[in-house]
């Protein structure tokens, strides 16, 4: 036995498939005047990065404090995390801040 589907399944499939098409062809690309993938794609993980870093940051400080309030702490660690911290959030300065040396 063959089964058919009925016909006003077809033409509503087919209607449908005509409607996607002609959106697709109709609609404006909106992509075309924004930048490039890979530097979207880039400043997304730096931002991705900066947000999962923020709370890692402050976790360690208040790790620090504890550790600073009971002496048990070398001062080194402190100024470790201290560069640290400032390097991984001031790293789209420092990075203009050395193109500027190199005039690029």
């Amino acid at each position: 036995m063959h089964h058919s589907l009925p016909l006003r399944s077809v033409l509503l499939r087919t209607a449908a498939a005509h409607l996607l098409l002609t959106l697709a062809i109709c609609v404006p690309d909106m992509a075309i005047a924004q930048a490039s993938p890979f530097l979207t794609g880039a400043s997304s993980l730096q931002t991705n990065i900066l947000a999962w870093l923020t709370p890692v940051a402050i976790i360690l400080v208040m790790v620090l404090g504890g550790m600073a309030m009971a002496n048990r702490m070398s001062w080194g660690w402190c100024i470790g995390a201290i560069l640290g911290i400032a390097i991984g959030f001031g790293a789209p300065q420092i990075v203009t801040w050395v193109r500027g040396m190199f005039g690029v």
